[in-house]
């Protein structure tokens, strides 16, 4: 008789994406991450609440698609309650562990950061400069460069090293200080309607705005009206969006040891 296979036995532990009230009914996205998905509860503790699922302890974290299923669903939650988001790779033994070594010990602080984000969530501001306006604003503001750009204009690379090299910086610099104005420009813009502003370093030479808002989810409408009506100001300069609601990753994360 031929042998069965054999089933792998999984060493089954908790992975926690944050900490939510209590009264909190169900997670809004019911599939974390792990292959299978894992299906998210709710482990209650007082007046709070970790977002959990059970993950094979034994299968290494970081698989596509994971960092991606702990974002999508503390975002949800920050749509619908307040959440203090874990950084990515928070794993308990079980669901007992899960209570007495993070809820029970940070029960108080965690009910206190969770009123603190009562009706508020992350916004993300992301503008990106048109390149060939960008470049053409440096060129008409600065001597230098203009010169650099006719010198090199139809010669060969490697006669225009140089002077290549030099205006590459010219315009680096250029976008660094457009880009410090700029995004100035619009956390005075927005004042009012947020409460909390973290600029991002750029991910990007030619970002020009990357600034991450806390502000509530009632003002949002209220936000890309107002983003919009300064968008147009820029239009065929800088394309600008908006993302959000998201958790307050900029503002707020926890990890094993709390806030």
């Amino acid at each position: 008789m031929p042998k069965q296979p054999t089933r792998k036995v999984q060493n089954l532990a908790s992975y926690v994406y944050g900490v939510v009230p209590a009264d909190l009914k169900s997670p809004p996205e019911t599939e974390g991450l792990g292959d299978p998905a894992g299906k998210v509860r709710l482990v209650r503790h007082g007046e709070i609440a970790a977002l959990v699922s059970d993950i094979d302890a034994d299968e290494p974290l970081g698989r596509p698609g994971d960092f991606l299923a702990h974002e999508r669903l503390l975002d949800a939650t920050a749509a619908k309650a307040p959440v203090l988001p874990f950084r990515f790779g928070g794993v308990v033994a079980n669901a007992d562990a899960v209570v007495a070594e993070l809820l029970e010990p940070h029960h108080d602080e965690f009910i206190a950061a969770l009123r603190e984000l009562e009706g508020k969530a992350e916004f993300i501001i992301r503008g990106r400069y048109v390149e060939r306006a960008v470049l053409a604003e440096i060129l008409a503001e600065n001597a230098e460069a203009e010169s650099l750009r006719q010198a090199i204009r139809g010669r060969p690379e490697e006669l225009t090293r140089d002077e290549r090299i030099r205006l590459g910086e010219i315009i680096s610099a250029g976008i660094e200080a457009k880009r410090d104005f700029d995004t100035q420009q619009v956390l005075d813009h927005l004042s009012g309607h947020y409460e909390m502003a973290f600029v991002r370093e750029p991910t990007h030479e030619q970002d020009a705005v990357h600034i991450a808002m806390l502000a509530r989810t009632s003002e949002q409408g209220r936000l890309e009206e107002t983003l919009t009506a300064f968008g147009e100001r820029w239009e065929g300069r800088v394309d600008l969006r908006l993302l959000g609601p998201l958790a307050p990753y900029d503002f707020v994360v926890t990890d094993q040891q709390g806030v």
